[in-house]
């Protein structure tokens, strides 16, 4: 419950911004005590008729006003001291609980901190609890730089942008100016295919004769009944395209926010455990179903005029298939939300297309009724099949957050192993070795059934090389999906990094110095861990002998993975600004890279490949997925010739 609550909060935190803004002001300021401690010092002034939560029994959940920081070479040195002290109230908002509360007015809060290794010229301070004015109750989230004296300036900031970069002009025209990625159309295809897969859901499926024979039955004429279908097929097509609006808002606050969100460790994990509980019920083991109430508001207004009535039926099969459709549209969101906002929008009017297409028809041409199989046995065969393949991707899910969080528990072997078990699973159900629940006893197994359980086992066949660390390992029919050759229980000593040797990773730095020693040019790869059309270039075309032999002797490979969390030492973070004003915090190495890569070559999509000399000046037009090996080397070859006229 706690858990819950403190997600309401933080979902709900943006909100409170606003009304906070006459509620609480703060001041920070730091004093230096010696070489390693210093004196933080806020005064916080609450409004009238407002108090501040302190330090009350850790069971309620409400933190006391405190100051943090993000900063492991930082400790507390000793407990904060506060004043005016806290007194006991009975709060309205908890029943009259009694809780420790500082008044409204000045709150002075002093905190002293120890500092280990190099003092940063200034430091990120956030201020964190709840207030009340014993009507309304708000948490505390805001920070405030501070300078610290004695600090030393990071200059990390500065390798940000490179100023030498022209994207207009390079030293050869060749490449290509904008990286490629998936089209919008291929992704409103995908969503098609989604749809379609959603139609043969339990959830759906029957719903078509239903609705159809409702509108037939309910209208005056013919010409109603197509109107109200075709109606109908279109506000499924338009709530779904209207779920992609709130991504449009969020694409206004960094460029690379799209990315950030598809790998995201968490909600890769939160999508792992959707799966899991969503194949679990396609298994038949239990049923998920939305709430009556929510359901049951939709369809009470279904009935309330001619065009709303029909709006609210198909937001009724909207909500209703939501326990089938769900796990495709997450896939959809964390397939494409790396590709922005408008990509997202493609897919999801893809699936409403899908969705909607066949009931318009049939509205049309009723007749067209009779042939539909009914609903039946295969139905349930259809959804435990589905309940296979989103196991599957569920640990597709958990891999992503496996890689860009560097856990170490699903190397590639681990992750190919649990699939060629899945695909086992599968066949064996299909087979009718393994009895699922709703089963029948002795049922005929069809044509069907055994033509998809044999592919499944030829499916598992095709991965038990995956599992060795010979060269058929690489399996390219699946590149993307499972984690990289590099990320193996074998270890990574002996794998070269792609294929390559020498190669930089996560270095800049280091590769332009190697550059200098070896007289080679520089090829960036902004690459990331979750990145599918990345592993295929590396297994696809990077793997080819006249490709290979390229990157390893003519060039001074740097990878930098964009979507790597892990934290950049202390001293290396940093707030970089924009030309336009706005600020951004650099903690980890993927917000070092995504920057470095906006700001220089105006680009947020993976893979994208740059080649510089040692003055950071660009021999060609940046080039994205090129899996045409023989247009790639081209690329490559183009990018040698003009390094070498420039020395």
């Amino acid at each position: 419950m706690k858990l819950i609550s403190a997600l309401i909060l933080f979902i709900l935190t943006p909100l409170f911004l606003l009304a906070q803004e006459n509620t609480l002001h703060w001041k920070l300021s730091a004093q230096k005590t010696d070489n390693t401690t210093y004196t933080l010092t806020a005064k916080v002034t609450l409004g009238n008729g407002w108090h501040a939560y302190a330090q009350n029994d850790p069971g309620t959940g409400i933190e006391p006003l405190q100051l943090n920081w993000d900063n492991e070479n930082i400790t507390k040195d000793g407990e904060p001291f506060v004043s005016p002290a806290a007194v006991p109230v009975a709060d309205p908002v908890f029943d009259n609980q009694k809780f420790a509360v500082y008044k409204s007015g000045e709150i002075e809060i002093v905190q002293k901190i120890k500092i280990t290794g190099d003092i940063p010229a200034s430091l990120k301070i956030s201020l964190k609890g709840f207030i009340s004015n014993n009507a309304e109750f708000l948490p505390v989230d805001e920070a405030q730089t501070v300078t610290l004296e004695g600090g030393v300036e990071s200059h990390a900031a500065e390798l940000i942008k490179l100023k030498s970069v022209d994207l207009k002009h390079p030293a050869k025209p060749c490449g290509e100016t904008q990286a490629a990625d998936i089209g919008i159309f291929m992704i409103f295809l995908l969503g098609i295919g989604g749809g379609l897969i959603a139609l043969l859901t339990p959830c759906v499926f029957p719903m078509i004769p239903v609705t159809v024979s409702f509108f037939t039955n309910r209208s005056a004429n013919k010409s109603q009944a197509i109107k109200n279908g075709v109606l109908y097929g279109f506000f499924i097509f338009l709530i779904y395209v209207a779920a992609s609006i709130p991504f449009h808002i969020i694409g206004n606050v960094q460029p690379e926010i799209f990315n950030n969100i598809s790998t995201n460790a968490w909600l890769n994990v939160f999508f792992f455990i959707v799966f899991i509980i969503f194949a679990i019920s396609f298994f038949g083991f239990f049923e998920i179903t939305i709430p009556a109430s929510l359901a049951g508001k939709a369809d009470s207004k279904s009935n309330v005029g001619s065009t709303s009535g029909v709006f609210f039926m198909a937001l009724t099969l909207v909500i209703v298939s939501f326990s089938c459709t769900g796990v495709i549209l997450g896939t959809l969101l964390v397939g494409t939300a790396a590709n922005g906002a408008w990509s997202l929008t493609a897919g999801m009017a893809g699936f409403g297309v899908a969705l909607a297409l066949p009931f318009a028809l049939f509205a049309i041409f009723p007749n067209w009724l009779k042939s539909l199989p009914k609903s039946g046995g295969w139905l349930d065969t259809v959804k435990k099949v589905l309940a296979f393949a989103e196991l599957a991707l569920a640990f597709k899910f958990l891999s992503n957050a496996d890689l860009v969080e560097h856990w170490g528990l699903l190397k590639r072997e681990v992750f190919i192993g649990i699939w060629i078990i899945i695909s086992l699973g599968m066949a064996a159900y299909l087979f009718g070795l393994l009895k699922l629940p709703h089963d029948t006893k002795g049922q005929k197994i069809s044509t069907g059934r055994k033509v998809l359980g044999g592919v499944a086992i030829v499916f598992a066949i095709y991965l038990l090389p995956g599992l060795t660390s010979s060269a058929n390992a690489n399996l390219k029919l699946l590149s993307g999906f499972p984690p990289p050759l590099s990320y193996s229980v074998y270890g990574e000593a002996n794998v070269k990094h792609k294929g390559v040797e020498p190669a930089v990773i996560n270095d800049f730095s280091k590769a332009v110095a190697l550059s200098k020693k070896e007289q080679k040019p520089i090829l960036i790869d902004f690459t990331g861990w979750a990145c599918v059309n990345c592993r295929k270039m590396e297994e696809h075309v990077w793997t080819k002998p006249e490709i290979s032999s390229l990157l390893s002797e003519k060039f001074i490979l740097v990878s930098l993975y964009v979507d790597d969390r892990k934290k950049l030492p202390s001293a290396d973070r940093f707030i970089y600004t924009f030309e336009d004003g706005k600020q951004k915090e650099i903690n980890t190495i993927g917000d070092k890279w995504a920057t470095f890569q906006s700001e220089n070559f105006g680009q947020v999509t993976q893979p994208l490949y740059a080649i510089l000399n040692s003055e950071g000046e660009l021999m060609t037009y940046p080039v994205g997925y090129t899996p045409d090996a023989k247009e790639y080397q081209d690329w490559l070859n183009c990018g040698i010739a003009a390094f070498s006229a420039k020395k």
